[in-house]
C-alpha cells in the first residue's frame, strides 16, 4: 500500500487513476508520492519516506530538483499534456496582438449609449483594423510540445514559420511539418520575423533570452508573445522598445505591475494551462506516472532523474537503485549479487547529469538483508525492493 498527498487541488479524473493500493493522505510525512501543480516546495522538509513528487503540468521551478535528485526522490512533469491549451491561447494572443479586437470592444462599450452607434462604428472601425496573419513571418523559439503544435498550426493558416531548437527531441522532430524553416541560429528568427513566440523552460541558461540585444537584431513592429515563462524576457527591455515603436505589441500571460500598467501589452491571467481539459489530461498523466513508478519502479518523463522502462515484473523481484552517476557501479552491484547466488534476468542502467538509475530483474526470492548490502555501497543514494 502506497500514501500520496495533493499539495493542490488535482482533477477527479486523475486521481481516479489510483487503485486499491494507494490511499489518500493529508500529512506529506505520511505520503510516498506527492501530487503538485503551483504550490511552492522549496521551503518544505522532504520525509525520507517520500519517493516521487509528480507535477500536474510542464514548468517544475517550484520544486526544489537537487534537493530531491540526492534523496532519492523522482520527480516527474506532464510535458505535452497542456500542449493544445497553451496553443489555442497563442494564436488568441496572436490575432488580439495583430487586429485591435480590444480596442473595437472597448470602443463599443464605451459607446454603447449612443443612438447612432452603428453609423459611428463604420467611422471608426479603421482606428482598430489592424493587420492578417496569412503570410506573416512566424518565428518560434523552443520546438517541444507546444511549439511543435504552435508551428504546424500556423503553417495551416497560411503562415511562414521559422523554428529554432537546438535541442529538438526526436519525438519532436517526427511530428514537425517538413514546412517549417528549422534554423540554425535563433538570430535568423530576431532577423526576419514579424511575430515571436518563445517556448522554452525556465532555466539559468534560459533567463533573459529575450534581451536588449535580442531585441535590438529584431524588425522594427515586430510583435512578441510570451506564454511559456516570465522571466525568458527582460520585461524592461521590452517596454522600452514598446515605447520606442522597436516592438508593436507584447502578449504575455504573466501579469505583473510592469506590463499591466505598460501601453502596447496585453496581458492575460495565466490562462495557458488553465482550461479544463488540459487540467484533466495534466492529472491523469502525474497520476500514471507516479503509480507506474511506486508500483514497478518505471521513471518516465522525469527531469531530475533518466528515463528507465521495464514494464511489469514478470520474475520473482526487482531491485531499483538510485545512485551517483559515477564509474564502476554496475561492477559492485553485480558483486553483491554474485556474493549472495543471486541471477540476474534482465537489467536496465541509464544516466542524467550526476544521476544514474539501476533496474534489476531477479529469479530469487531477495531480502532487505540484501538490499541493505546495496544501499552501503558508496555512491548509492536509495534502494527499493519492488516486489
Amino acid at each position: 500500500m502506497f500514501n500520496y498527498t495533493c499539495l493542490n487541488p488535482i482533477a477527479d479524473v486523475g486521481l481516479k487513476g489510483f487503485d486499491d493500493n494507494f490511499s489518500k493522505v493529508d500529512d506529506i510525512n505520511e505520503a510516498d508520492g506527492v501530487l503538485v501543480r503551483s504550490a511552492s516546495m522549496h521551503e518544505i522538509d522532504l520525509p525520507d519516506r517520500l519517493l516521487c513528487v509528480a507535477r500536474a503540468g510542464a514548468g517544475v521551478n517550484n520544486i526544489p530538483l537537487d534537493k530531491c535528485a540526492e534523496k532519492g526522490i523522482v520527480v516527474f512533469n506532464t510535458p505535452g499534456a497542456n500542449a493544445n491549451g497553451v496553443k489555442e491561447l497563442v494564436f488568441a494572443g496572436m490575432l488580439l496582438a495583430c487586429r485591435d479586437i480590444v480596442g473595437g470592444i472597448n470602443w463599443v462599450r464605451d459607446n454603447k449609449d449612443d443612438p447612432d452607434i452603428a453609423k459611428a462604428a463604420e467611422k471608426e472601425k479603421k482606428k482598430f483594423a489592424g493587420i492578417e496573419i496569412m503570410d506573416k513571418k512566424l518565428g518560434i523559439i523552443g520546438l517541444g510540445a507546444i511549439g511543435v503544435r504552435v508551428a504546424n498550426a500556423a503553417k495551416h493558416l497560411g503562415m511562414e514559420v521559422y523554428g529554432y531548437d537546438p535541442y529538438i527531441s526526436v519525438d519532436a522532430a517526427w511530428n514537425l511539418s517538413r514546412d517549417i524553416k528549422h534554423v540554425l541560429s535563433v538570430d535568423e528568427i530576431y532577423e526576419n520575423c514579424d511575430i515571436i513566440t518563445i517556448h522554452v523552460p525556465l532555466l539559468d541558461s534560459t533567463r533573459n533570452t529575450i534581451n536588449e540585444e535580442a531585441i535590438g537584431k529584431m524588425k522594427d513592429g515586430v510583435i512578441l508573445l510570451n506564454f511559456a515563462r516570465d522571466l525568458l524576457c527582460d520585461e524592461k527591455a521590452v517596454v522600452a522598445a514598446l515605447k520606442s515603436g522597436k516592438i508593436a505589441k507584447y502578449v504575455s500571460d504573466f501579469p505583473n505591475p510592469l506590463t499591466a500598467n505598460a501601453e502596447g501589452c496585453i496581458v492575460t491571467p495565466h490562462l495557458g494551462a488553465s482550461t479544463e481539459e488540459s487540467e484533466d489530461n495534466c492529472a491523469r498523466m502525474a497520476v500514471k506516472e507516479m503509480t507506474d513508478y511506486l508500483l514497478n519502479g518505471n521513471i518516465v518523463n522525469s527531469v531530475n532523474y533518466p528515463k528507465a522502462d521495464m514494464g511489469v515484473c514478470q520474475t520473482k523481484g526487482r531491485v531499483a537503485i538510485h545512485h551517483k552517476n559515477v564509474t564502476n557501479m554496475i561492477t559492485r552491484f553485480t558483486g553483491v549479487f554474485s556474493e549472495a547466488g543471486v541471477n540476474i534476468s534482465d537489467m536496465v542502467n541509464s544516466s542524467k547529469g550526476e544521476y544514474a538509475y539501476t533496474m534489476i530483474d531477479v529469479d530469487s526470492d531477495i531480502t532487505q538483508d540484501f538490499a541493505d548490502k546495496l544501499a552501503a555501497i558508496d555512491g548509492v543514494i536509495r534502494v527499493r525492493l519492488i516486489k
